[in-house]
């Protein structure tokens, strides 16, 4: 089990509250580490945790840590869920015929989305 947080990847759940709260409930952190990060004392498993994924940032380098990890997917979605907020929350046309044009559009960007985001699954024999 994979606990993903983020905010930004300004490291501001790389805490040590966070790493213990995730680390508690038998899930992995997956936090990016600050960028000016340090090693914490190995005093218990959350602090281990976090210098394992510190010293592969450094190691590999950001990019790859995060396709690795796959905190990639992350962006992905928050990128749909900012696409889909951009709608609004009501239908802007007053004229029925209109509400109706407007319900397609949406759901016709929406499908678009959902195909842009997509994975694109080949068999490999």
């Amino acid at each position: 089990m994979r606990a993903f947080l983020h905010k930004s990847d300004d490291g501001a759940y790389d805490t040590r509250r966070c790493h213990k709260a995730i680390i508690e409930r038998q899930a992995i952190p997956i936090i990016p580490i600050r960028k000016n990060g340090r090693l914490w004392k190995d005093d218990c498993p959350a602090a281990r945790a976090r210098n394992e994924t510190l010293r592969a940032t450094r190691y590999y380098g950001r990019a790859f840590w995060k396709r690795w990890t796959g905190y990639h997917a992350r962006s992905r979605i928050e990128a749909r869920m900012r696409c889909l907020k951009a709608f609004g929350e009501r239908i802007m046309a007053r004229d029925p015929d209109r509400q109706t044009a407007e319900i397609h559009i949406r759901i016709a960007l929406m499908n678009r989305f959902n195909a842009l985001g997509t994975a694109e699954i080949i068999r490999v024999a």
